[in-house]
Order: structure tokens, then C-alpha cells, then sequence
């Protein structure tokens, strides 16, 4: 007989690794997927120790789903977002409950449908001004490039200010760092952040000025007519249908670097892995050429494209499914059950999405590169299995302009450039909260239609 009632979270398997106070922070800065991967043969849900503060892993994913959708009015945003919030801002990323759901209404119409189909001439703008740039045999670095063309994309889509190119430069400047380190002050305990050391002093001094440069343009933004074509001037007139009132300047600053942070990291990386798996793979290679010549006929995309690049977005599909963003966290906020566990108010739960991509009870052979799966006519993934943008009502309010950058801007290199590593040069993963490539020099080479 078990010494632990059913449903007791005692009764939860307990994760291999943890240390004295530092739990199994360790294990998950060192091992990062490994360690979350793991994590499944062990059980359904599995305890695991951020410092003293004890979180449960939902690995199963009709139990991600009840917690991200059917049950999500029992969760709010976990400790993660808690550590986020005094440098990230309270955006809808970041918020829970009423305040939440208020800025994601005032947040929302920036990205209708028909607004992302207006955002797509600078989306391709921008990709060609780039693929114009290189030339033949040129080696680039492409990672960084591509860091370079989401920054210059989601910069040009949120501002149209006299401003807008210095804050563009500030935020290729410093949000990398911002990003990259965030994840990290998030794992650890409180005390190592506060700690007078060089990394901290640059984070610090890297948050200062973004808010900076930010607060500059909403200033400006203000003092100039609402009826320019950006985000930005969205945000400053929107005004909430119950209450009549529009967002302060720190509003607008929050959801400002919330749409920059996440709009960058996943379009740059995204397209950083499709050009590195489509040249590691020839056979994926030829059909997605061949899409682009028959859809294109040699002119430039554009978004009426978008709907017959069906091959370029099960490519983009599997890019995702591969390389999404490593952890979710919620925490609930009543008493929940995830099958025979019973979670009490205030239980940390985390829910890692490369996981579930890398899960082969959802994903036969998950580490082979296939966008068949995504292909039309495909059986979709199973509910929660498949979560590269998170899902239900806090899903990225920005996955459709993501989906749609990411098409548009692959279409508009690949139409003109073929991108071949540079023999020799080993590509690896780099894992903070997603998964950077190590380094990824490309030859530009002219296509041959």
C-alpha cells in the first residue's frame, strides 16, 4: 500500500540532480533540454526544485493542454514571469487576470488580419534590402543577420517616428543581451542577480537604455498624429471599451519591449534554423525552390503568396516544432487536478515546449527534420503536444505576424540566394530560453532557377 494518498503531491516521481539550496537549477543551466527531455519516462507530472522553490513539470499533453486551455482560468503567469517582470515590464506576456485580459483587448487589433497584410510591405521590404546587399561568394554570419532583419522588421513595423532608427539600433544593441541573460536571472536565485559583478552591471545598463530610447519615441509618438500606419500609434490611441481610458506611457512602454522581445528572438531564430536545415537536407531543399519558382515565377513575394506557400510554411512549421522556446511556467491560482494529481492554490507548474516537440509518442522519430508532418492533408499534432507559440488565452498574441514574417522574408532570400555552410564549421546548439545556433557562417551563392 503507498504511503502517499492519491493525488498527493508527495506522491510525484522527484527529478534525478537536485543539490542542497540550489535544488535542480544546476542541472538545468548545465544539461538545459537534456534535462527537461528527460524528464517523461519518469512520469506525467515530475517535481523539480528551482533553489527551495518546488515547481512540477506537466509532461504529458493532454494534461499541457487542460493547464494552458481548458483549465487556464486556474493559472496564472509562474515564478519565471515573476523574475521577469522588473526589467520585461508588466506587458500581456508578463500580466495575469483582469489587467491581463484588459491590454491584450487594447493590444489585439494591432494584429488583425488585415493589419498583418499592411505590415507585410515592410516585412518584405526589409528581406530584399538584405538579399540585395550580398553579394555572390560572400560569407555572412548569418545568425546575426538574421538578428539584424527581425530587429529592422519588427522595429519598422512598431515605429514610424523620426526616432525610429535610433531606437532600431539600440535594440539590435542591447536586447540580445537582454534576452540571452533574462533566462538566466530567472533560474537563479535572487541573490546572485543583486551581486555587483560585470555580467549584472551590463544587463542593468542594457535594460536602462531601452527603456531610454523607448520612452523617447513614445514621447515623440505622442506629440505627432495618431493615424500613422505602425504599431506604436495603435497602442497610444487605443482605448479600453468599458472604461474609455488609453494606456499610460509605461503601458505602452511595457507592451513596446514585450512585442520586441519576443518578435525578434523567435523570427531570427527561426529563420536561422530553415536556412541551416534547408541546406543540410537537398531533398528539402529542391522542393521548396521549387514552390518559390512555380508560386513566384522570379518576382517578389508578397501577402496575397502567402496562402500557396504551403511547402514554406510546413518548413517554417518544423522549424518551429524543432526549435521553440525551452520553458512555460504558470501557477495556479485555486486548487486544480491534472489527472490523479491534485495541485494546490499557488503550486508552480513548468511545461517545456522542446520537450513535447522532441516527445516521439507525438513526434515518430523526433529528431529528424520533416515538414511533412505539417504537410496539407497532415493528421495535426495532438492537443498540447505542438505548443511552439504556447496555446489558448494567453497564446503569442504576435503568432501570426510571426508566421507571416518568417514566410515572406524565407521566400524573399530564397528566391534569389542559396545559403551553404561553410565546410568544417560544426553548428551547434546554444540553449537559453530557446536555441540559439552557436555560429552560422554561410556562403551567398546566386540561385539557378
Amino acid at each position: 500500500m503507498s504511503d502517499h494518498p492519491t493525488g498527493s503531491l508527495n506522491a510525484v516521481p522527484v527529478a534525478p540532480g537536485r543539490v542542497p539550496v540550489l535544488g535542480h537549477t544546476v542541472s538545468l543551466l548545465r544539461k538545459r533540454f537534456g534535462f527537461t527531455r528527460s524528464l517523461a519516462p519518469l512520469g506525467d507530472v515530475v517535481k523539480i526544485q528551482l533553489g527551495p522553490l518546488p515547481s512540477y513539470v506537466v509532461t504529458r499533453a493532454d494534461l499541457v493542454h487542460q493547464v494552458l486551455v481548458t483549465q487556464a482560468a486556474a493559472f496564472d503567469k509562474g515564478i519565471m514571469f515573476d523574475r521577469f517582470r522588473p526589467f520585461f515590464g508588466n506587458g500581456i506576456a508578463m500580466s495575469n487576470g483582469p489587467f491581463h485580459d484588459s491590454q491584450r483587448r487594447l493590444v489585439q487589433p494591432a494584429f488583425h488580419v488585415n493589419r498583418i497584410a499592411g505590415y507585410t510591405g515592410t516585412m518584405c521590404r526589409t528581406a530584399q534590402e538584405l538579399a540585395d546587399s550580398w553579394r555572390a561568394g560572400q560569407v555572412v554570419e548569418f545568425d546575426q543577420a538574421m538578428q539584424e532583419l527581425a530587429g529592422n522588421i519588427v522595429c519598422g513595423t512598431l515605429f514610424t517616428t523620426e526616432l525610429g532608427d535610433a531606437v532600431t539600433a539600440e535594440v539590435r544593441r542591447s536586447l540580445p543581451l537582454v534576452i540571452k541573460q533574462g533566462m538566466v536571472r530567472a533560474l537563479s536565485p535572487a541573490a546572485l542577480t543583486r551581486l555587483p559583478i560585470p555580467v549584472n552591471r551590463q544587463f542593468d545598463q542594457a535594460i536602462a537604455r531601452l527603456r531610454q530610447v523607448v520612452q523617447a519615441v513614445i514621447t515623440e509618438g505622442r506629440d505627432r498624429p495618431a493615424d500613422r500606419p505602425d504599431v506604436l500609434s495603435m497602442l497610444l490611441a487605443a482605448r479600453d471599451s468599458d472604461t474609455g481610458t488609453t494606456m499610460t506611457d509605461d503601458q505602452v512602454y511595457d507592451e513596446v519591449v514585450t512585442l520586441l522581445t519576443g518578435g525578434i528572438e523567435t523570427a531570427a531564430l527561426a529563420l536561422s534554423w530553415f536556412f541551416h536545415e534547408i541546406a543540410r537536407h537537398p531533398d528539402i531543399r529542391r522542393r521548396w525552390h521549387s514552390e518559390l519558382d512555380t508560386v513566384l515565377n522570379g518576382r517578389p513575394p508578397a501577402h496575397s503568396d502567402v496562402p500557396n506557400l504551403s511547402y514554406t510554411s510546413a518548413v517554417v512549421r518544423e522549424v518551429l516544432r524543432r526549435y521553440p522556446i525551452w520553458l512555460l511556467m504558470r501557477r495556479a491560482n485555486t486548487s486544480v487536478r491534472l489527472d490523479d494529481v491534485t495541485l494546490p492554490p499557488g503550486t508552480e507548474v513548468t511545461i517545456s515546449p522542446d520537450a513535447l516537440h522532441h516527445d516521439s509518442r507525438y513526434f515518430p522519430d523526433p529528431d529528424r527534420f520533416d515538414p511533412d508532418r505539417f504537410a496539407p492533408g497532415s493528421p495535426p499534432p495532438a492537443r498540447g503536444a505542438y505548443v511552439p507559440f504556447g496555446d489558448g488565452a494567453r497564446k503569442c498574441i504576435g503568432n501570426h505576424f510571426a508566421l507571416t514574417e518568417i514566410t515572406l522574408a524565407a521566400a524573399t532570400i530564397g528566391a534569389r540566394w542559396d545559403l551553404i555552410p561553410l565546410p568544417g564549421k560544426t553548428v551547434r546548439i546554444k540553449v537559453t530560453g530557446a536555441a540559439y545556433p552557436s555560429r552560422l557562417p554561410m556562403t551567398v551563392t546566386p540561385r539557378v532557377r
